[in-house]
């Protein structure tokens, strides 16, 4: 598997983006439903009723004459009815396009967290496999320094403490051997989890093509202008702040009145109760007209909610923008140093290695000791292992930095995926 086919497989199988993907077909539907609220109304209502009347009237004599009489009514009415003037349906469906761009700005941003998380975790258990493979060289050579220094003692040119250095730092050795190997199987079950699926084998970087990449270059004003625009988190925080601005106007109508188009047909039978048997057919056109008067302060009070959640939505955007520089400050360092730092320690590894040769030629002509082979194993392996760590966070540092200034997420996992070696 490499970058490519993680990512891909991710964006599949990872549980947060399927719950962004129906955020974003919530918003989809509030929309319409936004829309459906300005278009006509049809309604249809019909009723079928047992009627039992008791009729008390007086006579020509004077006398009260109760008549019962049992019989069954029945109604249908069907009722049209178009909003012509509704100054919150209008401000509705703005609102609700705004919450779709704050939910589809969200799902960019999930995808944007996508890419990096998968990439931190390749590359994370891409590093636990050299970390591995570097404890075991050390307990290896450790391991061999060891016998050579038992045989010694036994030669009677050696010495003890020799034997009881090269014993602890073996012990170190694979105390640290069982650490990373606990790392390992942590890093691994992370990208598991992301992409749901077993992950076996991964495509090792290529030194050769890393050496002669070199990312996207930028001043951190170029990216900081870029995020303003294409920032995911920044559109999100403009879309709400835009939806609290409308929340503002869509409380105001409160106070405003309606005005609906009405056509009404209705046809009733035996419901009038003083002529039973009788039967009506209504047909009516018209224009209904409300005006609010007196709420109890309700229009007021939601209009200085709506007031208060802008200016709550104002100050987190604007938290948004300095917390977004901040980082983007830190990865533009993290990519514009962590080359020269990779270099340094490119040439500390030399320098580590060329130190492990001379201290062996120096022992084998009596002016080292065996401690101070150990010494410069040691230094060798941090060395190296300081090197590989540098090399895996900057090319994260790279993808998180694209990912912060909303640049091309699919572009950023492709270049990294043609640092790894071909299967």
């Amino acid at each position: 598997m490499d970058l490519q086919q993680a990512y891909q497989a991710a964006l599949q199988q990872d549980a947060t983006i399927r719950a962004a993907r129906a955020a974003a077909d919530v918003g989809d539907e509030r929309v319409e439903q936004a829309k459906a609220m300005r278009y006509p109304n049809v309604a249809f209502s019909a009723a079928r009723n047992r009627n039992d009347l008791s009729n008390t009237q007086r006579n020509v004599l004077g006398r009260s004459v109760t008549v019962d009489e049992n019989y069954t009514s029945h109604n249908a009415t069907l009722t049209l009815r178009q909003p012509v003037y509704r100054k919150s349906l209008s401000v509705g469906l703005e609102q609700a396009h705004q919450m779709r761009a704050e939910v589809g700005a969200q799902l960019d941003r999930e995808l944007q967290s996508l890419g990096v998380r998968v990439t931190d975790a390749y590359l994370q258990l891409l590093l636990a496999q050299d970390q591995l493979a570097l404890a075991r060289a050390q307990k290896n050579t450790t391991t061999t320094q060891l016998d050579a220094a038992r045989k010694l003692l036994v030669a009677g040119s050696g010495t003890r403490t020799d034997i009881d250095e090269a014993q602890a730092r073996l012990d170190m050795a694979v105390a640290q051997e069982l650490e990373i190997r606990q790392q390992l199987d942590y890093a691994r079950r992370q990208l598991e989890t992301l992409v749901n699926q077993p992950v076996e084998t991964l495509s090792p970087l290529d030194e050769a093509k890393f050496a002669a990449w070199t990312p996207e270059q930028r001043s951190v004003q170029d990216w900081l202008a870029l995020a303003e625009d294409s920032s995911p988190e920044i559109r999100q925080q403009k879309a709400r702040l835009d939806v609290a601005r409308l929340e503002i106007e869509k409380a105001r109508t409160g106070h405003l009145p309606t005005l609906d188009a009405v056509a009404q047909w209705t046809r009733s039978g035996s419901e009038n109760v003083t002529t039973p048997s009788s039967s009506y057919t209504n047909r009516v056109i018209g224009l209904q007209l409300n005006m609010p008067l007196f709420a109890g302060g309700y229009v007021n009070s939601t209009v200085r909610q709506a007031v208060a959640e802008q200016v709550q939505a104002r100050e987190l955007l604007e938290a948004a923008r300095r917390d977004l520089s901040l980082r983007i400050h830190t990865e533009f360092r993290g990519v514009s140093e962590g080359r020269l730092r990779i270099l340094a320690l490119e040439q500390a590894a030399r320098s580590a290695t060329q130190l492990v040769v001379s201290s062996r030629r120096s022992f084998e002509g009596g002016a080292r000791t065996l401690v101070d082979i150990l010494n410069a194993e040691q230094q060798k392996e941090l060395a190296l292992r300081d090197l590989a760590r540098a090399r895996y966070t900057y090319l994260v540092s790279c993808v998180r930095l694209q990912a912060l200034a909303g640049g091309d997420r699919d572009g950023s996992i492709a270049a990294v995926n043609a640092l790894l070696k071909a299967p």
